[in-house]
């Protein structure tokens, strides 16, 4: 097979290559770090058995020493040795205690350290040592010169060994050990044997350490020839699952697009035929008006006819669009008054009705200190005027009376408007809540009004998408605990 050919066949599957290129690279970064891991708990204990060993033998060394020169002054009366070739030999047998220790491989130092006449020397010469088990020395400069840390070593634990004489031993830096012995010849505390040890095993946790990466080079190797094989295999058997697959998945993005099109189609639809009659309604308060304008009314009949064409204009500005710029919705050079809307709505919009007396009525409670909003007044207008409306509609036929309350909380930076009722408020099943959380009365189709018109049960959906989707608030329902329900509208600044 000639490398295009290899290349071409890799092109072709090259979500198989990535993800097994992915799971081999986890695979070995996580096969390394177990390796490092396992290689560090490795070492750690080979170090702490290494250190524990060391320390074993370092001690047992200098007790070794320590013993046999107790042993050799116990069978032997050094006080009455007056033969000069008695004295050779025993000083012989100190030096050969002496040369023995030091010729064991790692040993650095070895000495007696003793105190006499508040001196404290160090004696490392088994004639000296003689001496000074006859009473012929009181101190020397020269070996105490040359053992001098030694010495300033056991000056710090002095008191420490005279009471309890039991071995100590410090560490120095990661192996080497400073070994004190107390030496009690005949039962009498002398001093110590000293002993300066530096042990060395690395030889030993190096090849343990390379015989460790050897294994985990194999292992590394077996795991990629096993992911190679894995893809080599799966390259061929997952060939036409994927032709399958693309096939399916084009079709499925054809359908989704059609689908959000035709969803966006029927949004718009409704929309637009929602707000169609409510523009009916408003032109023929325009009308209205301009029948009943005279000089005293002018300016007011001008202020109410411009409001109303304005929002006839917002309505016309819709119909051009499926999904409105967000910037024609909320922007900073909107200043909105929250209260100056409900006011317009209740006043000009539900009780210019004729039969609006006989039908329901309104109480305001509104609060001054509410800030203005960034949102376009005719945007808020869509938002309540079907909240109010809905209050309007489930009444039945008996008379309701509605409550608007708006309150300000500076402490949170927020606004609540409230809009209850005492009518006979919302069906249980209506207040359940759907999968993605939302109340079944805010999703589309869903009315409270006992009607076959098959273009009810819009309002409250689209006061809800406007309020909640467009521009960030919080819609609820509940029903009141006598009767009746309330939307509470939160409004954060």
């Amino acid at each position: 097979m000639s490398k295009s050919r290899i290349i071409e066949n890799i092109n072709k599957y090259r979500f198989e290559f990535k993800h097994l290129t992915v799971l081999f690279v986890v695979m070995i970064f996580f096969q390394i770090i177990l390796s490092f891991i396992q290689k560090s708990s490795l070492q750690s204990f080979l170090l702490e058995t290494q250190k524990s060993y060391q320390q074993y033998s370092a001690e047992k060394m200098a007790n070794l020493t320590s013993t046999s020169l107790e042993l050799l002054l116990e069978n032997i009366n050094i006080m009455d040795i007056t033969d000069e070739d008695e004295k050779q030999k025993i000083i012989q047998s100190f030096n050969i205690i002496f040369s023995q220790q030091l010729l064991q491989h790692n040993v650095e130092d070895i000495c007696i350290i003793v105190s006499r006449n508040h001196n404290t020397f160090a004696i490392d010469d088994g004639s000296m040592l003689f001496d000074y088990l006859t009473n012929y020395l009181n101190y020397t400069r020269e070996p105490a010169l040359r053992h001098q840390d030694a010495v300033n070593r056991y000056l710090d634990i002095e008191d420490k060994l005279k009471v309890e004489e039991k071995i100590y031993s410090t560490l120095e830096g990661m192996q080497t050990f400073h070994i004190f012995v107390p030496f009690v010849p005949n039962g009498e505390y002398q001093g110590v044997v000293y002993l300066k040890k530096t042990p060395d095993f690395t030889f030993l946790t190096n090849e343990i350490a390379s015989s460790y990466d050897e294994a985990a080079i194999i292992y590394s190797s077996l795991i990629l020839l096993g992911l190679l094989t894995m893809y080599y295999i799966s390259s061929y058997t997952v060939k036409e699952r994927d032709e399958v697959q693309k096939k399916f998945l084009v079709e499925h993005e054809n359908f989704i697009k059609e689908q959000i099109m035709h969803e966006k189609e029927s949004l718009f639809t409704k929309r637009i035929y929602h707000t169609h009659h409510k523009a009916e309604k408003i032109m023929g308060f325009i009308k209205e008006d301009l029948r009943i304008i005279n000089k005293d009314n002018i300016d007011e009949i001008k202020n109410r006819v411009t409001k109303y064409s304005n929002f006839i204009s917002r309505v016309i500005y819709d119909m051009k669009w499926y999904d409105p710029p967000i910037h024609t919705l909320r922007n900073q050079m909107f200043n909105t008054n929250v209260n100056e809307i409900i006011n317009f709505l209740t006043s000009h919009i539900f009780l210019r009705l004729s039969s609006s007396t006989d039908i329901f009525s309104f109480e305001l409670n509104l609060d001054n200190d509410i800030p203005l909003i960034h949102i376009n007044e005719f945007v808020v207008w869509e938002i309540f005027e079907p909240l109010i409306q809905n209050s309007i509609d489930h009444s039945g036929d008996r008379k309701i009376k509605i409550n608007i309350q708006s309150k300000y909380f500076k402490n949170q930076n927020l606004s609540e408007i409230l809009i209850s009722d005492d009518g006979t408020g919302i069906p249980g099943e209506l207040l359940e809540t759907d999968p993605e959380g939302v109340k079944k009365i805010f999703n589309e189709n869903v009315s409270t009004k006992i009607t076959e018109n098959k273009n009810s049960g819009y309002g409250c959906y689209i006061a809800h998408q406007m309020a909640t989707k467009r521009c960030g608030w919080l819609l609820d329902v509940y029903n009141n605990p006598d009767k009746g329900c309330t939307f509470k509208v939160t409004i954060p600044h």
